[in-house]
């Protein structure tokens, strides 16, 4: 289960006890997730941008937070980083939406620069793995195959990709899949980042069928 937060989130769902509400936004936000994927939600993005970012972030969320989609209002800090500063936050994501994406490597490190970014108060690492797939496949014909991507490396090689991303692009590359519209892949897919973030109750499989 997901640790408990330092500061709990004001919610939309009332909740005031911290592990409840990690139970429940998991819940939901995988709902959502497997809804996005079998809506053709995906196709109405103009992939690439923060807007689309925002788009997929407010989908998962919306109903659970009221800042879904919308930028931070505060500096947050993950350890020892310090992501992108309110001040500078709006000019970051300007520049990151001109970062070319042709390429595996040019989208890898537009995906690092929106990691160090992270604009939304929570949830940017779900809802940006998501957005980074899109992009691979739109561009390359590839997505991450993340059943195939260690926690740890994975963890480990993001902490540094700022200054160094050699490492994430190896661990990405080494699990590219050309099946884009695998549905398994893609629910597996989720289920592993979350499972990054602390989020493992729930298991994609079994949300298929209850919205309760």
């Amino acid at each position: 289960m997901k640790n408990v937060r330092e500061t709990m989130l004001e919610n939309k769902l009332g909740i005031t006890d911290s592990t409840e509400l990690a139970r429940m936004e998991e819940k939901i936000s995988k709902q959502k997730a497997l809804e996005m994927f079998e809506s053709g939600f995906f196709e109405t993005l103009e992939l690439s941008t923060y807007k689309s970012l925002a788009m997929i972030h407010q989908y998962l969320f919306d109903e659970i937070y009221d800042f879904a989609g919308k930028l931070r209002k505060v500096n947050i800090s993950k350890g020892n980083f310090r992501f992108a500063p309110l001040m500078y936050l709006e000019t970051a994501l300007q520049s990151i939406d001109k970062m070319p994406q042709s390429t595996f490597d040019e989208i890898v490190e537009k995906y690092v620069e929106m990691n160090v970014a992270h604009p939304f108060r929570e949830g940017n690492g779900r809802s940006t793995r998501i957005w980074l797939d899109l992009m691979l496949k739109k561009e390359i014909g590839y997505v991450v195959d993340w059943s195939r991507v260690d926690k740890e490396d994975y963890l480990l090689a993001m902490e540094r990709s700022p200054i160094k991303d050699i490492e994430i692009k190896f661990l990405l590359k080494n699990a590219l899949t050309d099946h884009v519209n695998d549905r398994e892949i893609y629910m597996k897919g989720i289920d592993h980042s979350y499972y990054y973030e602390g989020y493992y109750v729930f298991k994609m499989e079994n949300l298929t069928d209850t919205k309760d």
